[in-house]
């Protein structure tokens, strides 16, 4: 690996000295150094000639494609601070997102445009559209415009990205994103995945995740293949493993357990991958996984405030998430912030052995990146706790938020949005076990004296305004919520039992 050079000036590198050099296979379709190198630096000297400035902010709502690729390694070309928004948000979130970032431009996929008109965060001059739309300009003549671009690239220490991360009693909080960082998140990923000269790595994350941008980096520091498609699919996922001859997939959430759903198949065992790795695979998933697929699990740790993957799992030992990658630190503290003994619980938290290789704060938020790092150390609001062996084990979140379908969903924005309603009165969002994947949402609702609303109302209400991965799964209605003195709902007291529970998934048809 090359230590002395950003991501971005590796991709020049490597397109001037092997251009046909594949990148990545879109679907099949491959996109080789040269094309990328040539997309990317039309985008940069277009972003230019529109008065885009280094520091400048994009927000990017762009599904997988060659396109968003391009886009994504224009933008760090042009040291504008890349605005990744999630393609499913909606409404109040998406509007928050637009506002706080205030970004210069937006990109967006032609049918994501009226979401982004709807919010009225960004103004129609300043919007940019992949596959055109009515009064927009469009983005694919600048992509295709076969103009060079010659600026240095940016400092390492300089943003790249502003990612924003659920809240967990507030706002989403905007995770700064340096060069470095991502640089080390793919070195990381290379570590975690063990992978090789010669491998392919099948991608089903949004690039717009950290769990798929990360992954750009890998092409660019050993001669690994990504095998990208346009999403994940259960009954297609082993089929795309095996057309795309990929030797590696990545897991987050509950996708290992909705894999082993599915009716087994010759598949199974004739996939070709070697390696699973990824973060929340349960014990008992991880034994089920090695008998029916026959793959080697790599479990890690992390989070985007420490360049994404902070510890790694390589001895194979069950329900470990592994030993710290170079250069961090972990320790694991109680509430006086002391070292606890092995097997005992507390906060993780993190210290970085190479400059850098934390985050340097929130956007616009000085009061929570004061909480984040103290003492020189990322304090993550995560449980967990060492063995005798050293391998970190975690345990869980601290935090007022639930790790859902592999997005962390804070319990402000759901409430802030069902608290709209003008029937609701209060409400409060908790975590529950799901039957697939880390916990599904509770809501619990309170209405307001002499209002009528029935569940089955109100999910659909709440299904116009939130992104699926935050829709919640139960509603409960209840007279009133157990407080504190100081009027808080006393959470810890709501019931996480879903039997009796009103349950959208039950009301959905069932197939014939």
């Amino acid at each position: 690996m090359t230590h002395d050079a950003s991501f971005v000036d590796l991709l020049g590198r490597t397109a001037r000295a092997d251009p046909d050099r594949v990148f990545a296979r879109f679907d099949g379709a491959p996109m080789t150094f040269g094309l990328l190198h040539q997309r990317s630096d039309a985008l940069a000297a277009s972003l230019r000639r529109l008065g885009v400035e280094p520091g400048a902010r994009v927000a990017v709502m762009l599904r997988n494609s060659p396109a968003a690729l391009a886009t994504l390694f224009a933008l760090g070309k042009a040291g504008v601070v890349w605005v990744p928004v999630n393609a499913r948000l909606r409404g109040d979130g998406l509007r928050f997102i637009l506002t706080h970032a205030e970004p210069r431009l937006a990109i967006a996929d032609a049918d994501l445009v009226p979401a982004v008109r709807e919010c009225g965060a960004v103004p129609e001059s300043s919007l940019l559209v992949l596959g055109g739309a009515p009064g927009a300009a469009r983005l694919d003549p600048l992509l295709d415009g076969g103009a060079s671009f010659d600026e240095p690239p940016p400092d390492g220490r300089a943003a790249f990205a502003i990612s924003y991360t659920s809240g967990t009693t507030g706002a989403p909080k905007g995770v700064v994103v340096t060069h470095e960082m991502l640089r080390l998140a793919g070195e990381a990923a290379a570590l975690v995945s063990a992978a090789h000269d010669g491998d392919v790595l099948l991608v089903w994350e949004p690039l717009y995740h950290i769990g798929g941008s990360q992954l750009i980096v890998l092409p660019l520091i050993m001669r690994v293949t990504l095998a990208m498609v346009e999403r994940f699919s259960a009954s297609r996922f082993w089929h795309q493993a095996r057309a795309t001859g990929a030797t590696h997939v990545h897991y987050l959430g509950g996708v290992l357990q909705v894999l082993l759903k599915q009716p087994p198949s010759p598949l199974d065992r004739s996939h070709g991958v070697r390696v699973a790795w990824g973060g929340g695979c349960p014990p008992d998933v991880w034994r089920a996984c090695l008998d029916r697929f026959g793959v080697e699990i790599r479990e890690c740790y992390g989070m985007t405030e420490a360049s994404s993957i902070t510890t790694y799992n390589d001895t194979g030992t069950i329900g470990a998430v592994g030993r710290p990658v170079p250069w961090f630190t972990v320790e694991v503290r109680d509430p006086h912030g002391r070292p606890v003994e092995p097997g005992e619980r507390g906060e993780i938290t993190v210290r970085a052995n190479r400059p850098g290789a934390l985050f340097p704060g929130y956007f616009r938020d000085p009061e929570a990146t004061t909480r984040a790092l103290r003492g020189g150390e990322l304090h993550t609001g995560d449980v967990g706790s060492f063995d005798r062996e050293g391998n970190l084990r975690f345990h869980g979140r601290m935090t007022d938020s639930v790790r859902c379908r592999g997005e962390n969903v804070s319990a402000w924005e759901v409430e802030h949005v069902a608290g709209v309603h003008p029937a609701v009165e209060d409400c409060a969002m908790i975590g529950v076990a799901a039957e697939i994947g880390e916990q599904e949402i509770k809501l619990f609702v309170k209405l307001r004296p002499g209002a009528h609303l029935g569940p089955a109302e109100l999910s659909a209400w709440l299904g116009e305004r939130l992104a699926s991965y935050q829709d919640p799964r139960y509603l409960a209605i209840v007279d009133e919520f157990e407080r504190t003195p100081s009027h808080r709902i006393m959470k810890h007291r709501l019931s996480r039992d879903t039997t009796g529970c009103w349950d959208r998934e039950a009301q959905a048809p069932k197939p014939r």
